[in-house]
């Protein structure tokens, strides 16, 4: 801008020097303001780029910024998701552990002779790992047998609790 304003005034001043007439001091006057009109609104366009541009740097910014925290909600919701499946599954798999002690209990005490078993019912609970027997059994000595046989069949870490009645 000041470039253009210095080139119209060097214009001016070489026609003065020169002795000009006045009409061509005139044109060059003209000329020199022109050039002057031009490039301030040369400065006021590079103006406004640079704001432009800086408001699309903070754009940006901003853009990434939300970008980066949507990553770490998802990375973190991925990370209790998949905390949550292997809980699930652990789980399960205490469900069916239980499942099969119940089932390897209530087998051996239907084989076995000693004890009338139709009355008795054998449920485990996965969270504390306890073979509990209920229902009614003939004779003292028959529950004593049925509490045996469950401690015997019941994997380690497994306890048996005899509710069985005698009727």
């Amino acid at each position: 801008m000041r470039a253009l304003t210095l080139a119209g005034s060097v214009l001016v001043a070489a026609c003065v020097a020169t002795a000009c007439s006045e009409k061509t001091g005139q044109q060059a006057r003209e000329a020199g303001q022109q050039a002057a009109q031009a490039a301030r609104a040369t400065g006021a366009a590079v103006e406004s780029a640079a704001q432009d541009a800086v408001n699309n740097a903070e754009r940006a910014s901003d853009a990434v910024q939300n970008a980066s925290e949507t990553k770490s909600g998802a990375e973190g919701t991925l990370k209790q998701a998949g905390e949550n499946a292997k809980e699930a599954v652990s789980s399960a798999a205490d469900v069916a552990a239980a499942a099969a002690q119940t089932a390897k209990v209530k087998t051996a005490l239907v084989a076995d002779a000693k004890v009338t078993a139709a009355d008795v019912n054998v449920d485990t609970e996965a969270s504390t790992k306890t073979i509990v027997l209920k229902g009614h059994v003939p004779s003292a000595e028959q529950k004593t047998a049925a509490g045996r046989i469950a401690a015997e069949k019941a994997s380690p870490g497994y306890t048996v609790r005899n509710e069985l009645t005698v009727r």
